[in-house]
């Protein structure tokens, strides 16, 4: 519940903040709650991640990419995610999240999101997602991106991360393969 109301807010404060990039950066102020805490007091790991989430549909909505995503039948997925944690945060902090897309290449669309606090990093993370259509057909990158008003520059992706998709995909392939393995 306590996630559905910060979407219900963030989709607010979308719409009165007015337009941003695609590609970003876009920002938006946080508090930290009693319900992101995990029993050590401070934000819990998986939260961040909700909070990405809220973070990247912040950014869609005020560049209209969500508007036109819905018009094309689209939809975007998480296909891998990684995460840093170097700075707690405990309760009642104020954050900032700010997300912003690292590039793209043939499959995937890459963001990073960064958690600051106190003009500190306590937290980033690098998202990898994949578009599909209503009828299960995959979506490009670039036929995201041609759906933009705007001329965005495609940033270079970092080779670091072009390595860590590769990784992720090839650990995914050995995880369904020691499945097969242990079932088979």
């Amino acid at each position: 519940m306590n996630m559905y109301l910060r979407l219900l807010i963030v989709a607010f404060r979308a719409w009165r903040r007015g337009r941003t990039s695609a590609l970003g950066p876009g920002r938006i102020p946080f508090r930290v709650r009693p319900t992101d805490l995990d029993p050590l007091g401070h934000v819990n790991n998986g939260v961040y991640f909700t909070l990405f989430d809220l973070g990247r549909i912040d950014l869609m909505l005020r560049s209209g990419l969500y508007r036109r995503f819905n018009q094309a039948g689209w939809f975007a997925v998480v296909s891998a995610e990684t995460g840093t944690f170097r700075k707690e945060l405990k309760p009642f902090r104020r954050f900032e999240l700010e997300t912003r897309v690292l590039g793209w290449d043939e499959r995937h669309l890459y963001y990073e999101h960064r958690v600051l606090s106190g003009g500190r990093l306590a937290t980033s993370a690098v998202i990898q997602i994949r578009f599909l259509s209503r009828s299960g057909e995959r979506i490009e990158p670039q036929r995201v991106i041609d759906l933009l008003d705007e001329t965005a520059e495609r940033p270079e992706l970092p080779s670091w991360v072009a390595d860590w998709g590769k990784a992720s995909f090839e650990h995914a392939k050995a995880a369904e393969q020691a499945v097969r393995d242990h079932v088979g």
